[in-house]
């Protein structure tokens, strides 16, 4: 692809707007990078209303990739980064010195986010995953890492996934039950349990609770990109909803994928 500058990108960004009869809001693109190896152009707009604007309802990005023929065009704000890159930060000093120290070089690609780079890593803790809501991330992420788990979860929840199912309840695919998986973990000596914890990280009688995105503060929309999504055939909706509310709150998915999921899940 011809390298483009933001005047180049701002100019057909307006014109795609002007076309489908969008009104002409102002909008600032600070950056723009563009992964040759992906084939996917990154816009880093000033705030969110800048990419909100860019986005145009998800009309004027399409558009506009199909325009400049690329795989994926993607936009972030540069308030998304710096939040990224804090929590980045706060994840380093959380993990220092513990045997979660593999993550480092992880978290030092992400520092670098857009594009992903992530270096070769491997991670030798036993580790238990409970297939909750983002379930083939969780284990796109362990195999990723080279982790030795294994899998468990709620049976049927997932018919295409290969797992060992457990007794659960359907609200615990959006909010796993710690005291529960801790026991599981402990019975089998696991020292490492991946699952969509409400949190980040959390070290607990021995064992290390962790939600990999939520520390890395990557959201739904990459980990679709990245590692799949399935989504679950057994669930609570009213979990969902809260779920949904929570992720859009933190940043981790933007409004329209959680109304989007919502609406999908819900009608069955």
């Amino acid at each position: 692809m011809i390298s483009l500058t933001t005047k180049d990108i701002s100019k057909l960004v307006q014109e795609i707007r002007r076309e489908y009869g969008l009104p002409e809001s102002p909008f600032r693109i600070d950056e723009v990078r563009y992964d040759k190896e992906g084939d996917k152009l990154f816009i880093i707009a000033h705030d969110r209303t800048d990419k909100s604007v860019i986005i145009g309802n998800s009309l004027v990005i399409g558009k506009l990739r199909k325009r400049l023929g690329v795989r994926q065009v993607t936009v972030y704000s540069n308030l998304d980064l710096e939040i990224k890159r804090r929590k980045l930060e706060e994840a380093k000093k959380l993990i220092s010195g513990t045997e979660l120290e593999f993550l480092l070089p992880i978290i030092e690609a992400e520092k670098k986010f857009p594009p992903r780079k992530w270096p070769d890593v491997k991670g030798d803790v036993k580790t238990l995953i409970f297939l909750s809501f983002n379930a083939k991330a969780l284990l796109g992420f362990a195999d990723r890492l080279n982790l030795p788990y294994e899998a468990v979860g709620i049976r049927y929840a997932f018919p295409k996934l290969e797992y060992e199912p457990v007794e659960a309840e359907p609200r615990e695919i959006f909010f796993p039950n710690e005291e529960k998986l801790l026991r599981i973990a402990k019975e089998r000596g696991t020292r490492l349990v991946l699952a969509d914890f409400p949190f980040g990280l959390k070290f607990k009688d021995g064992v290390v609770l962790l939600n990999p995105f939520r520390l890395l503060h990557i959201g739904f929309f990459e980990l679709k990109y990245l590692f799949g999504f399935e989504r679950p055939v057994i669930y609570d909706k009213k979990a969902l909803v809260d779920f949904v509310v929570s992720l859009t709150y933190e940043g981790l998915m933007e409004s329209t994928d959680g109304a989007n999921i919502i609406w999908r899940m819900w009608r069955k």
